[in-house]
């Protein structure tokens, strides 16, 4: 790829982002096809968040290229306290060949990747969440055989997730459709840019204040938590001001028949979703897991 950091889906163009599909698609069928790769490189996770599907998938995608990976938890570097972000960049990129960041504040990431000498990924920010929306639009790839004419309604808070998300679909061509509270949208900023890049791709990106308009005749529908990480304090709130937009089996009879169910996960089941997470439906699984495949893709792209 001739970016050298993933901080965004918007340091990808369209053709980058299918050729880490297709290469994706190869590594899942031959998951140790490239069990040699990468020898003697080593993968930094930086991590001011705890983990599981980001952690776990990285630490196995490097392990079946042939690589190894070290893991500096929220406790260990305390990065931007203990610490400069900066300094933490220059020193740990002189030690490694790539750097996966998951933190609180994206200008952190943004900064580790302007003074890293190695290529970083973000795994996570308050912003953005790309690997997440790469896994995201290759399981729908997967599961529909394309992208044409497919349609996402997202239902929830406008998140790194959504940010992410928007910005994946709109370079793909798939069409997708916000449901979401007043003062709750995704990103000014990323939403102006995907609605324009989404007409260049036929694609629509709309925003709807009724959860029904916006599910009715997906394909595919999408939630995340409503409080999310380091959100706590807001719980209250939010609960209150989601109430309407909670995806459940009412909700779901609105969609196509088949409608499939997402979430990145970890779910709060009784919040934004109920047990139609658990329903023949529900290809969240599926979805975690693809973040391993997706994730060896990028790392062979980049390192």
């Amino acid at each position: 790829m001739k970016t050298k950091n993933l901080v965004t889906i918007s340091d990808l163009s369209r053709e980058e982002i299918f050729s880490i599909l297709r290469l994706t698609q190869k590594l899942k069928k031959k998951p140790l096809a490239k069990k040699h790769k990468f020898r003697n490189k080593t993968l930094a996770l930086l991590f001011q968040k705890p983990s599981n599907r980001t952690r776990i998938s990285f630490e196995v995608a490097m392990v079946h290229l042939g690589g190894y990976v070290l893991y500096l938890s929220p406790r260990e570097i305390e990065m931007g306290k203990r610490e400069p972000v900066k300094d933490v960049a220059r020193v740990v990129s002189r030690y490694v060949d790539g750097i996966v960041g998951r933190v609180f504040s994206h200008k952190d990431i943004y900064e580790l990747a302007k003074y890293s000498e190695v290529p970083v990924i973000n795994g996570l920010s308050d912003l953005a969440h790309p690997c997440q929306a790469l896994s995201d639009i290759f399981t729908v790839l997967e599961k529909k055989k394309t992208l044409r004419n497919v349609t996402i309604s997202y239902v929830g808070d406008g998140n790194n997730v959504l940010n992410s998300l928007v910005m994946v679909c709109a370079k793909t061509g798939v069409n997708i459709k916000i449901a979401c509270p007043k003062g709750y949208e995704p990103n000014k900023e990323i939403y102006d840019e995907a609605v324009k890049t989404a007409k260049k791709n036929k694609a629509i990106v709309e925003i709807f204040a009724d959860p029904y308009e916006a599910v009715r005749d997906s394909d595919i529908v999408y939630t995340d938590v409503w409080v999310s990480m380091g959100q706590e304090q807001e719980k209250e709130k939010k609960l209150k001001d989601f109430a309407r937009f909670q995806v459940n089996a009412q909700l779901m009879r609105t969609a196509k028949k088949d409608a499939m169910i997402m979430h990145c996960l970890p779910a709060h089941r009784g919040e934004e979703v109920t047990d139609v997470i658990d329903g023949k439906n529900s290809i969240i699984y599926d979805q975690a897991e693809n973040r391993m495949h997706v994730q060896k893709a990028i790392l062979l792209k980049m390192l």
